[in-house]
């Protein structure tokens, strides 16, 4: 796929928002574009939009994937998926939308539990056992309850 098939496409009336998804590679198949459309994951120049809607140069397209928020401005459409450094001529990603997407990465990473990420070895469970099992009502160990 050229740049002239970019254009050629682009001019006529707009591509299918699930097909554009899928070419620009957002997402790994059509169904999965289309499940995310409808599911309310993909806004077009702050709209809900169907799976059908026609997009075209100049749009507004902003697709939650997981935790992070693209808001990418569409430069050309395709209707079909070419290699990655094509659909990255598709689309041009705002400079806020970049930073915030960094600043969440970071957070996301500073807000990682600290603590140990294994389970309780023999030894372990064993006094968890015993702090489990004595009372704590200010009497001594010996003292008949």
């Amino acid at each position: 796929m050229s740049a002239d098939r970019v254009q050629a496409v682009a001019e006529p009336g707009g591509v299918r928002l699930d097909l554009w998804l899928w070419a620009a590679r957002f997402f790994r198949t059509r169904a999965l574009a289309k499940h995310a459309v409808e599911g309310g994951k993909v806004e077009v120049n702050n709209t809900s939009a169907k799976p059908s809607k026609l997009v075209r140069t100049g749009d507004l397209v902003q697709v939650r994937r997981g935790d992070d928020l693209y808001v990418v401005a569409i430069l050309g459409v395709s209707d079909t998926r070419g290699s990655a450094p094509i659909a990255q001529t598709l689309y041009a990603e705002t400079d806020a939308s970049r930073l915030a997407r960094d600043i969440a990465r970071e957070q996301r990473c500073l807000a990682q539990p600290t603590g140990p990420q294994s389970r309780p070895d023999k030894k372990s469970r064993r006094q968890i056992s015993k702090l489990e099992k004595t009372p704590d009502d200010g009497l001594p160990p010996w003292w008949p309850r």
